[in-house]
């Protein structure tokens, strides 16, 4: 059996991402649902170990120490990223979006927590297969496991790896269907059939030099542990008042802050697309750790409980793009945003986009929902969904 320390762990996990990539390219089905590709490669040592384990042995020992500092530096980095200044874009349309899809977190929490009570579960159960995982993702599935487990939910990582992949391939599955449906039984056209996914005055940045691109880089990562510094101290300071939170919301609560500050002063001049780089980057290695260290056989027992909860959520998010539709204009690009709904409140944002490219490639393009939904899905809903998980946990832990 290996036994890896913090350093060789971490060097396995680029192993296992890079092997995510590899695979998502060999097998186009991978890569046309938008599977993470770590979560791909974790996933390929996961079943090893479960293989090994089955045999009555062990493969490796991993030494996670570095997971939780990755995990809240790119929670960090959502924080950074989430300006005020953004909802003067589209701002009225993205609160009403913003409302929706809070609303419907709390209702898939309360769906999944009848199904958990059905099938004699803990009731958290349910919410850790609701909007823990599909409106958040693996990662903050993942990010949430511990305080599951603490609050009786045994073998958290697994089920929320289990039901965030399954969402992810259901958001993709549907999402284009669905909004067809739709489109057609309204008639609805694009108003402009170019493509348009970027405001009609956006212009090319000017080329950066080397030494900006490091100065750049280097201030962001700065800001990035200042905030985690910080955040560690308000994060003490919450969990003193006796409520449970994950250890990343401080620090996101202060990359907020922080991000605010700078719109309004320009003192710290932060960049989006790199400090997006290096949370992509945290949040790759920190889901291939989290991966490799599943024990999956903890899921032995629980797959019809998930599939019955995804069956019923699939037919909820599917009926509720009605509601998103009339709320958000009953347009064409109403119906476009639709479809980004079911792609994050299934999985990830990167599922939403795709699904709303694949529409706006077949009936035109749709501007109003490439700036509405990116800006709910990648940014704002990630707050609003930890307060709904925090509260579900601390009312039935």
């Amino acid at each position: 059996m290996l036994q890896l320390d913090a350093v060789q762990t971490l060097a396995l996990a680029g192993i296992a991402l890079f092997l995510g990539y590899a695979l998502c390219r060999a097998i186009p089905v991978l890569g046309r649902y938008n599977l993470p590709p770590p979560v791909i490669g974790g996933l390929v040592f996961a079943i090893a170990a479960w293989i090994a384990h089955d045999r009555g042995t062990a493969l490796f020992e991993l030494d996670t120490g570095l997971q939780s500092p990755l995990m809240i530096a790119f929670f960090t980095t959502i924080g950074v990223n989430a300006s005020l200044r953004l909802l003067k874009i589209s701002g009225r349309q993205v609160l009403v979006f913003l409302a929706l899809a809070t609303v419907f977190a709390v209702a898939q929490n309360l769906l999944g927590m009848a199904v958990a009570v059905g099938f004699d579960l803990h009731p958290l159960f349910g919410v850790l297969a609701g909007s823990t995982t599909l409106t958040g993702g693996p990662a903050t599935g993942l990010a949430f496991a511990p305080l599951f487990e603490a609050a009786g939910v045994e073998g958290a990582e697994s089920i929320a790896v289990a039901a965030a992949m399954a969402g992810i391939v259901l958001g993709g599955l549907i999402g284009g269907p669905v909004i067809t449906v739709l489109i057609r039984r309204f008639g609805l056209v694009s108003t402009r059939p170019q493509d348009h996914d970027a405001p009609d005055d956006a212009v090319a940045a000017p080329a950066l030099t080397e030494a900006q691109r490091e100065y750049g880089a280097l201030k962001s990562i700065v800001v990035i542990l200042v905030a985690m510094w910080l955040g560690s101290w308000v994060s003490g300071l919450i969990s003193a008042t006796g409520i449970t939170l994950p250890a990343y919301v401080g620090a996101m609560l202060v990359g907020a802050v922080i991000r605010n500050i700078d719109d309004a002063t320009g003192w710290i001049g932060m960049s989006v697309p790199t400090t997006d780089l290096i949370g992509n980057v945290c949040l790759a290695l920190f889901l291939s750790v989290a991966l490799m260290n599943l024990k999956l056989w903890e899921l032995a027992g629980l797959a019809l409980p998930l599939l019955v909860n995804l069956g019923l959520q699939v037919g909820m998010v599917a009926a509720f793009c009605l509601v998103v539709f009339r709320m958000m204009g009953r347009d064409y690009d109403a119906a476009v945003m639709g479809g980004g709904f079911i792609g994050f409140m299934l999985g990830t944002t990167a599922n939403a986009m795709a699904v709303m490219r694949t529409l706006v490639e077949r009936y035109g393009a749709a501007p109003r929902a490439f700036l509405v939904a990116p800006l709910v899905g990648a940014f704002f809903i990630d707050f609003s969904n930890a307060l709904i998980i925090t509260g579900f946990i601390n009312v039935w832990s």
